[in-house]
């Protein structure tokens, strides 16, 4: 059975979040979305859950949280990939989007976007 993954995130703010996503050509799925959570498509069978601050931690009366809570890594087609969504990141906002690692078979970038989350892209040789 393949699962759907729906990673729950807070955001500072909502709007931003969705227009920071959308500049890295990403969609949104409207059907789960509110006014207090937006549904970023990251495929077929990923999607991530932004939702506002305060909304995400009622799930659980969690407090807010200062550390790395998670590193999301998305994957690309190729190093261009890997360069272009990280250059379109830091265009939108990302900090943290200049440097690359070049392993090889491997080659990724990171940025933190608007709310200090790490993403990595990592593009995988399969030769």
């Amino acid at each position: 059975m393949s699962r759907m993954i729906f990673p729950n995130l807070p955001v500072q703010d909502l709007a931003s979040s969705v227009e920071f996503w959308s500049a890295l050509g990403f969609e949104f799925n409207q059907e789960f979305g509110s006014s207090e959570c937006a549904c970023l498509v990251i495929n077929d069978q990923a999607s991530v859950m932004l939702l506002a601050a305060d909304f995400f931690h009622g799930f659980h009366k969690t407090t807010p949280h200062t550390g790395t809570e998670i590193l999301l890594c998305l994957s690309a087609e190729s190093r261009e990939e890997v360069d272009e969504l990280c250059e379109r990141a830091a265009a939108a906002g990302a900090t943290d989007a200049e440097e690359r690692v070049d392993q090889g078979p491997m080659y990724g970038g990171s940025f933190r976007d608007i709310d200090g989350h790490i993403w990595e892209v990592l593009w995988m040789s399969t030769n």
